[in-house]
Order: structure tokens, then sequence, then C-alpha cells
């Protein structure tokens, strides 16, 4: 198990070093390109995009929307939870911290930001709120998917997170909503059951 866990760590300090180097000058042009994007993707505007398509389905009594911003807000808080519990369990100091300890060790939580990379956050909310528009919205799954990847990938030359991090929080975003849409089937598939027997109940006590 000592072995393993060697192993692992001397993975996490040289992907720390190299994606360290990736970095780009945080003055520069490309990351003020970059900054925008990442926060787009931060928790507060995801959960105010999905709130904010949920009370519009409504308002305009299209439950098609509604449907649409439910998964997305499911999902979103469903891959918010899941990551929140990765990042208590794991300390992974991030590329751009002056920190060049442990890399990779089971950690204090989510208060110690500068071992706060594992996994990355911003990238499972975006997957899981483009999988939910993708689900929902065929038409569009390769947009909506392509700017939630772009979003996850900005994360590298930012210094915010190493690729594992990235590809981590992109399988967390992805089983958040197949996790989303399975409870959101079966609720309907209950639902739908429940409206057949009232209506079946209703004919045999009003038989024509």
């Amino acid at each position: 198990m000592g072995k393993k866990k060697d192993k692992v760590r001397k993975a996490a300090d040289k992907e720390h070093r190299v994606t360290r180097k990736l970095r780009l000058d945080e003055d520069g042009f490309v990351a003020a390109l970059l900054s925008p994007v990442a926060k787009a993707t931060d928790e507060p505007p995801l959960l105010a995009l999905a709130v904010g398509t949920v009370a519009l389905g409504a308002l305009l009594r299209k439950p098609a929307m509604t449907r649409t911003g439910t998964r997305m807000l499911a999902s979103h808080l469903l891959a918010t939870g899941l990551k929140t519990a990765l990042k208590a369990s794991v300390d992974r100091t991030r590329p751009n911290a002056a920190d060049t300890g442990a890399h990779l060790a089971k950690g204090s939580g989510t208060d110690d930001t500068d071992r706060n990379a594992f996994p990355s956050g911003h990238t499972a909310g975006a997957v899981a709120v483009a999988q939910s528009v993708a689900h929902d919205l065929p038409a569009v799954a390769v947009p909506v998917k392509l700017a939630a990847g772009a979003a996850g990938a900005a994360q590298v030359p930012r210094g915010a997170h190493h690729a594992t991090d990235v590809a981590a929080g992109a399988a967390i975003g992805w089983l958040s909503e197949r996790l989303a849409s399975w409870a959101i089937g079966t609720v309907d598939r209950y639902v739908e059951r429940r409206a057949q027997r009232s209506a079946e109940a209703e004919v045999e006590a009003h038989p024509s």
C-alpha cells in the first residue's frame, strides 16, 4: 500500500511541475481572455442560469423549458456535492500556489484553498449543466459540450488546476447528469402510473 501511495505522489508531483510550466502570465492578454470563461462557470452563475431557466419556463408556461432547468439545477447541485466531498478528503496544491509540498494526499478539507485543486469544481458544474441541456436539446449538444470542455481546459493554463483535476471534474459532471436524469425519469414514470391508475379508476367508477 505504501509503494502505491509513493507512486501516486510521484506522479502527482511530476504533473504539478509540468503544469506550472504551462501557466500563462497572469497579466497577459490570453490570461485576461480566459478569466471571464472561468468566472462564467463558477457556482453562482451556473445556479442562476438553472434557476432562471426554471422560472422562465414556469412564467411562459413551457413545461419543456422548466424540465430542462430542473435537470440543470439537479445535475449542478449533485455535481457540487460530489466535488465538495472529494475536496474535503483530498489535499492537492494548485499549480499557481506558492506551496510546493505534498501535491496529492488525504487532506483537511475545502477551507484550505491552497490544497483545493482536486477535482475541478468549475469543470464539474459546466459539464453537468451542458449535459443537461444536451439531453433535452440535442440540436445544441455539440456547442454546449464544446463550451464546457473549453471552460475545463482553460483551468490548466490559468494555473488553477492540473489536467487530472479537470478530467475528474468532467467525470463528476457527466455522472451527476446521468444520476439526475435517472431520478427525474423515475419520478416521471411514477407520476404517469398514478395518473393512469386514476384514469382507470374513474372509468370503472363511471362506466359509459
